[in-house]
């Protein structure tokens, strides 16, 4: 085992950490091998790399066969991957209480209905159970990815104050003062 400076120790982890994958393995194997005599346990406590990495850069160098690294696996999928049907019936939900943002500023529209409404609805009209589906934050956070934004719907805005109506009001409270009536 040869001795290793403070210099080239932090040398040896900067070049580390910036290779990835199979690249990042074979790096540190080749390391473990000259300076640790291949003890991934020794370049673990020495350079702080994970020992399960080392090893299996070690493998990698030893039997000249490369791991193929599956990212794509990794982490939860996502809620439409497991329920493949959940998209169009939180669609047919949520579609009777839409409204096309009125500013237009962007693709989404608006709904009036909440994360947790559109999942009790789900449970209640469309034979749902409890434990299958997701929280109400994950609901709430799939009607944003399709598109939907949580505000109240606006029927119709009120119109603006025209120039004619403080004289209208004028002739209603001089009509009063006189005693008349307006029908």
């Amino acid at each position: 085992m040869k001795k290793i400076y403070d210099e080239t120790r932090t040398r040896i982890k900067e070049a580390s950490k910036r290779l990835t994958g199979f690249r990042r393995r074979e790096y540190q194997a080749h390391i473990t091998l000259e300076y640790f005599g291949g003890s991934a346990r020794k370049a673990e406590r020495e350079m702080g790399w994970g020992r399960e990495c080392v090893q299996k850069g070690l493998k990698e160098v030893q039997s000249g066969i490369r791991c193929q690294d599956n990212y794509k696996g990794r982490g939860r999928k996502k809620t439409e991957d497991i329920l493949p049907n959940i998209e169009n019936d939180i669609r047919s939900l949520v579609e009777q209480q839409t409204q096309a943002d009125p500013a237009i500023k962007g693709s989404l529209t608006d709904t009036n209905i909440t994360g947790k409404a559109v999942r009790q609805a789900l449970i209640d009209e469309k034979g749902y159970t409890e434990e299958e589906l997701p929280s109400k934050n994950t609901i709430s956070n799939m009607l944003n990815r399709m598109g939907y934004n949580l505000k109240s719907v606006l029927k119709s805005r009120p119109q603006k104050k025209i120039k004619q109506v403080d004289q209208i009001f004028e002739n209603v409270c001089e009509a009063n003062s006189k005693g008349i009536r307006i029908r």
